[in-house]
């Protein structure tokens, strides 16, 4: 047969030849096809039936709007989804539902724990399902099993695990990033902390120089320059005092011991008069720029009643006659009343000048060290406002980023209390884990196919082996092959009644057979695709 299909390749196609050929090897390609397809087909009834139970898992949105909550999990669907997949199919999980429903209890072999978590991850599928968006919107878990009820059952099972191990991953990373943004916030409030007690502390070593008093400082000192210019002012007018009490003084002690003018007047009347005219012109003075609450004007109309006083006194003893009685050289004069009454008042205004004077230089001597202070305040401001605003902008950055990780945890924890009341993404179950009612493997309509395909190649095999091993001519060009000579003429076939029997017994045999046959394949067929 292999011969004849090579020279088929090489001439022309011989119908007769072929159909020859199958009314010849009908037997030897009708048979190993039909065993051929027997087998493939009996032992799709002899394997182990599998039933896939399946669900399908819808992801939902968060009911809460992003505007208003924003999560804060992991958005990222497809690694998540792996993520819970990886703990659902661990060990320690599979041998719990192993356990639970039983499986792998039938097996004739002694199978090991680990042999039982590797099959059943074999036998466990996770298909997604994407928009057009190619975005996951839900999830196919499916369970192959032996057993239909195993199958639905331990479906369910993994269903569950896997709505249970959502809430249960998104709530624990909500609350891990809302634990993480807490240490985060507490150790920038302690930075914070840390910078606020650097620039009070700051502040406190630099009282008086910061930029925020320069303008008090100076201020301050304007007025400090002020109060310094009316006490050098006011200095040099005690001092001039003092200089003409001390005048006065030694005068009425000169003229103890002279005697009275012509007129009875004492000498130092006009001095004491000119005295009087300047502290008249200087309170005029003092008049024209302040009011009479003025210290220094006061001050003025003090001493002009003083001197108005001891000039009343002076020219009352000078209008008195002198006591009698002796006086020695040294004491002239201080047995006097009179003139003791007038000179008690000098000497009085002479000590009060005197205090004044230390009073006033003490007072000077403060307000320079207080100018000084403060002038030297101003000369820091420029170093002291470089340092503090160093100081503040690290406590500006430190404000910043504690406001924003408090933003954050406030937001975080409303995303936690969401997760909590399962307001946010989760999964429901669209479809419940399915009762399979036919077998996922084997399918036999399929065998059969199958078989019907490797009987027709086995019976297309054993017909040509058959047909090579054969020695025989069968056919008139068979014979014109092996002749020398050109065939001339040719005598016809003589067919006899007895020959037209046998060769319709011989084709009612063949097409029985075929019929057979392949009635036998399209009822088990039948029988497969209904029953199967």
């Amino acid at each position: 047969m292999v011969d004849e299909l090579e020279e088929q390749g090489s001439g022309e196609f011989d119908l007769q030849k072929y159909i020859g050929l199958a009314r010849r090897r009908y037997l030897y390609f009708l048979g190993p096809l039909f065993l051929g397809w027997l087998a493939v087909w009996s032992a799709s009834w002899l394997l182990p039936p599998r039933y896939v139970s399946s669900t399908l898992i819808l992801v939902e949105q968060p009911t809460m709007p992003k505007d208003y909550v924003t999560p804060n999990v992991n958005d990222d669907l497809q690694e998540r989804l792996q993520s819970i997949t990886q703990q659902i199919l661990s060990r320690t999980r599979l041998l719990h539902i192993i356990d639970q429903v039983a499986l792998y209890t039938n097996d004739r072999t002694k199978v090991s724990p680990d042999e039982k978590v590797e099959r059943m991850r074999k036998d466990i599928g996770i298909e997604l399902v994407r928009d057009t968006r190619n975005q996951i919107t839900a999830f196919n878990v499916s369970y192959t099993a032996g057993n239909p009820r195993v199958a639905q059952e331990v479906t369910s099972e993994l269903t569950n695990l896997f709505i249970s191990e959502n809430l249960e991953v998104r709530q624990q990373q909500s609350e891990d990033t809302t634990q993480f943004l807490e240490s985060q916030l507490e150790a920038s409030r302690k930075t914070l902390a840390d910078q606020e007690d650097k620039i009070r502390q700051f502040k406190g070593e630099h009282v008086g120089e910061m930029p925020t008093q320069l303008t008090s400082n100076v201020q301050i000192l304007t007025g400090l320059q002020s109060q310094l210019q009316n006490e050098e002012d006011a200095l040099n007018a005690a001092r001039q005092q003092h200089v003409y009490l001390q005048t006065l003084s030694d005068q009425y002690r000169t003229l103890q011991n002279s005697s009275k003018s012509p007129d009875g007047t004492s000498a130092t009347l006009p001095a004491l008069d000119d005295q009087l005219e300047k502290l008249r012109a200087q309170l005029a003075e003092l008049s024209s720029r302040y009011t009479d609450r003025h210290p220094d004007v006061r001050k003025v109309q003090e001493q002009i009643a003083r001197a108005e006083k001891l000039r009343a006194q002076l020219v009352a003893g000078l209008g008195k006659p002198a006591a009698t009685g002796s006086v020695d050289s040294s004491g002239a004069g201080q047995g006097d009343p009179s003139r003791a009454s007038v000179m008690a008042p000098i000497q009085s205004q002479l000590q009060s000048n005197q205090v004044e004077i230390a009073n006033r230089e003490q007072s000077i001597s403060a307000l320079k060290r207080k100018i000084d202070a403060y002038q030297g305040r101003l000369n820091q401001e420029p170093i002291r406002e470089q340092q503090l605003a160093d100081l503040t902008r690290g406590y500006e950055q430190s404000k910043a980023t504690y406001d924003d990780l408090l933003k954050k945890k406030n937001e975080s924890k409303m995303a936690t209390s969401m997760e909590l009341l399962q307001q946010g993404e989760r999964f429901r179950i669209v479809d419940p884990p399915s009762y399979p009612q036919k077998a996922d493997f084997p399918n036999r309509l399929k065998f059969c196919a199958m078989g019907l395909g490797f009987g027709m190649v086995l019976g297309v095999i054993c017909a040509g082996i058959f047909e090579k091993m054969d020695d025989r001519m069968h056919s008139a060009s068979d014979i014109r092959k092996i002749l020398p000579a050109a065939v001339l003429v040719e005598i016809p076939q003589i067919v006899s009644s007895t020959d037209v029997s046998v060769a319709r017994k011989q084709a009612f045999l063949r097409w029985a057979t075929t019929t057979v046959v392949f009635a036998a394949i399209l009822a088990g067929s039948a029988f497969s695709y209904f029953r199967g």
